[in-house]
């Protein structure tokens, strides 16, 4: 007995090896396909469930704007039939139909009448952000962008806090831009100096004590690289932390380098604390074109440099290559989320910023003309 007890814990054990050091089965590519059309079929699923959502809501935001119009009186008791419907359809149907939800879906219809204008990419969490934006140029340039860069609800929640369609559209001539965002035809950013912004909002890097370093201000970018990469704006692409550049045997260190996929070119970012120097503009000038000849392919557009600061002059921005150097950038960075006059403050400067340069380019014409 003790020895077919033996025999049969060899045996155990050598089945177990043999399990633990058999190849991959055979049957593994099959799994992986199956798999793969387990997850289509589920993501089609919830594609077609989150459709069949928004065209309901849609058709009820429609159903209660209607019954509304039908007279003064209709409107004047409108909160009191909110309220019956919600208790109705919450008892027919469960959550979903409270009285908030059932206003939601109200502003839905009146925010997009057309219903070709739903994008069905998104979700509802989406379209109840995108409801609370007043200004129809504006909801609809966020709507178009939240599809294009694939933004989750709380991302886009975040760019239309930060006033990011006003602070694009503040660095353009105001006129083509309307015109674009009627049209609906072209990008709105066409050119190099659409693609960045001014000021660069930097609130979830909490940087609470103003006694930060510069090595902070980069460990933080690149701890939230994801967050840095969305205010950063599209088609950026993370690529190297102090990246080493030799010359003259002289080594040098870029602070961060980007690319991006629709400018097909290299963004190399300077991080400073404190006001803008001249200095720090000739350095960003040297890095550039240190960086076009050592790592620039030739199917690469020339590079792009930004010296992100916590302060600009305007001096060195007017009395500097900044002033006609196509390729290099300075822009302020906050550290923390600005209040909505702070913001509007911000945006009245740049506003005053271009209408100058376009008024000096006007007034040259005239004399050139004369």
């Amino acid at each position: 007995m003790v020895k077919k007890a033996m025999l049969k814990k060899v045996m155990v054990n050598k089945v177990m090896t043999n399990n633990q050091t058999q190849p991959p089965t055979q049957n593994e590519g099959l799994l992986l396909n199956i798999r793969h059309i387990v997850e289509q079929a589920r993501g089609q699923i919830k594609q077609t469930v989150n459709t069949a959502m928004l065209q309901a809501y849609w058709q009820i935001g429609r159903l209660i704007v209607e019954d509304e119009q039908q007279g003064e009186a209709r409107a004047a008791y409108g909160k009191a039939i909110l309220k019956r419907l919600s208790q109705q359809l919450s008892a027919d149907y469960g959550k979903g139909f409270d009285i908030t939800n059932l206003r939601n879906m109200r502003r839905f219809y009146l925010a997009f009448e057309k219903r070709d204008a739903l994008r069905l990419e998104l979700s509802w969490t989406h379209y109840r952000v995108l409801i609370r934006v007043d200004n129809a140029s504006a909801r609809d340039w966020y709507r178009d962008e939240a599809v294009l860069q694939n933004w989750s609800a709380r991302a886009l929640e975040r760019q239309i806090g930060t006033l990011y369609y006003e602070r694009l559209l503040s660095s353009k001539n105001k006129a083509p831009v309307e015109q674009e965002a009627q049209e609906k035809t072209a990008p709105l950013a066409q050119t190099t100096e659409d693609y960045l912004r001014d000021p660069y909002i930097l609130d979830f890097l909490n940087l609470q004590d103003k006694s930060y370093q510069e090595s902070d201000l980069e460990q933080g970018i690149i701890n939230n690289l994801q967050q840095f990469l969305l205010e950063l704006g599209k088609g950026f692409a993370f690529v190297e932390r102090q990246k080493r550049i030799r010359f003259d045997d002289e080594d040098f260190y870029i602070d961060l380098v980007f690319y991006n996929f629709k400018l097909k070119c290299f963004l190399l970012i300077d991080l400073k604390i404190g006001k803008l120097k001249h200095q720090d503009v000739g350095q960003m000038d040297t890095y550039i074109r240190l960086y076009d000849d050592l790592h620039a392919s030739c199917d690469d557009n020339p590079t792009i440099g930004l010296v992100l600061c916590s302060e600009k002059s305007e001096a060195v921005v007017k009395y500097s290559v900044l002033s006609d150097q196509k390729q290099l950038f300075a822009a302020k960075y906050l550290a923390h989320l600005p209040t909505e006059e702070e913001l509007r403050v911000e945006l009245q400067k740049e506003r005053e910023r271009v209408q100058a340069q376009l008024n000096n380019v006007s007034n040259a014409a005239g004399d050139h003309l004369t």
